[in-house]
């Protein structure tokens, strides 16, 4: 008998193998997520993105807290205390679906609640992350604002003491979860540098309009944050949340999640890709026949799994405590760069229709242009690359 005999079947959807990598508990999350995604949001989400809302927010942010969704690598008041490879997973099967979705996941766990329970007090986690974790509230993050996103150490937003109180006025732009909210993190200058508060969105002063007339995360709510001489007690503030470390560390969290996310995105175009040229006929025959198309099909396996690969190494650093700012930097650009190539290249293969939302490359596509922003640009990565392999930094 030769040794090929005794190799398993090739795997159109796994060619590499990386669920080889992956043990029982890893497979049974990510089933679990992938399931509850295709009975809940993949009906529904080309409609969502078409009228431009996410109906239904609460009730999902609730499923998604009893699945353990939110949070999930986080440990006590309630979180799942995952491992990072597990939340990886489930931050693709919910990208696959729409990166609105996997945005109100990541905001919830890898910002706001991520943020309170490495930076909070005691009092803050009992009173916060048993609710955010069950997604019976829903919380946000406050970093970027109108003139200042990739560089917040400018920001304009100001907290004062006043008498026992604090006092915060100023704005933050582009909030995902924000209109939505019962609780939101704030970052804002204070005589001590930047710090990070924690606003109950009930308080006066606070309000958070729609942003409305997006082309990208139309299933997905985006809000404005406005603080009014919003006033709080002086235990509001996080206590080991100072200078931009505290932020920074958050956004690096999030980030980890969209290394594994824009994958989701790519392999659903890649997979549309795929069935599409298997049916469709022009010159007599499937157009996954040609050569041309065989070839783009290649190239976009080739990027998609590295990328899952990639993720998955760096999912296992993180689960050592030996992962590092720049190597997210490095899943980051890499991932959601190939992603929308990915993206592009599916829409060529299904021509016309690419462009209709009855398929759902154009909006995977139109999606990842925000993802590409967000937490971080593609300049940003690429200096804090650059300044990790010189020694030398661009930055200012």
């Amino acid at each position: 008998m030769s040794a090929s005999s005794t190799l398993p079947p090739f795997d159109p959807t796994d060619p590499l193998g990386i669920d080889d990598l992956l043990d029982p508990e890893d497979l049974a999350v990510r089933d679990t997520v992938r399931a509850w995604a295709a009975d809940r949001v993949l009906p529904y989400v080309a409609e969502w993105y078409e009228r431009g809302e996410l109906p239904g927010i609460r009730e999902l942010a609730r499923e998604l807290g009893g699945m353990g969704a939110l949070g999930m690598s986080l440990t006590g008041y309630g979180c799942a205390g995952a491992s990072a490879v597990q939340y990886g997973l489930a931050c693709l099967e919910l990208e696959a679906a729409d990166s609105g979705i996997r945005s109100l996941v990541s905001v919830q766990g890898s910002l706001a609640m991520y943020a309170i329970h490495r930076f909070g007090s005691e009092e803050q986690k009992l009173q916060w992350l048993p609710r955010m974790a069950a997604g019976e509230v829903i919380g946000c993050f406050g970093l970027t604002e109108p003139d200042h996103g990739s560089d917040p150490a400018s920001m304009r937003t100001y907290a004062k003491r006043e008498g026992g109180d604090w006092l915060l006025n100023g704005r933050k732009m582009w909030i995902t979860n924000g209109s939505v909210a019962g609780v939101a993190v704030v970052w804002a200058q204070t005589e001590d540098g930047i710090r990070g508060f924690v606003v109950p969105t009930d308080v006066p002063g606070f309000s958070a309009p729609e942003i409305k007339h997006k082309w990208s995360l139309r299933a997905s709510v985006t809000s404005e944050l406005v603080l009014d001489d919003v006033r709080l007690p002086a235990d509001a503030v996080l206590p080991e949340g100072t200078g931009l470390r505290g932020p920074l560390s958050c956004l690096s969290h999030a980030r980890y999640g969209i290394v594994w996310g824009a994958m989701g995105a790519a392999r659903s175009s890649f997979q549309a890709a795929v069935d599409y040229a298997k049916t469709r006929e022009q010159f007599g025959r499937p157009i996954g026949g040609f050569q041309l198309t065989q070839a783009k099909l290649a190239d976009m396996a080739v990027e998609l799994h590295k990328g899952i690969l990639l993720a998955h190494h760096l999912g296992r650093r993180m689960d050592a405590g030996r992962l590092r700012p720049e190597q997210v930097s490095f899943g980051k650009l890499n991932n959601v760069r190939e992603a929308i190539e990915i993206c592009r290249t599916a829409r060529t293969i299904l021509g016309a229709n690419g462009i209709s939302l009855e398929y759902p490359v154009m909006r995977h596509a139109t999606n990842l242009e925000s993802v590409l922003t967000y937490e971080g640009t593609v300049e940003m990565h690429q200096l804090v690359l650059g300044k990790a392999l010189t020694g030398l930094d661009a930055f200012r």
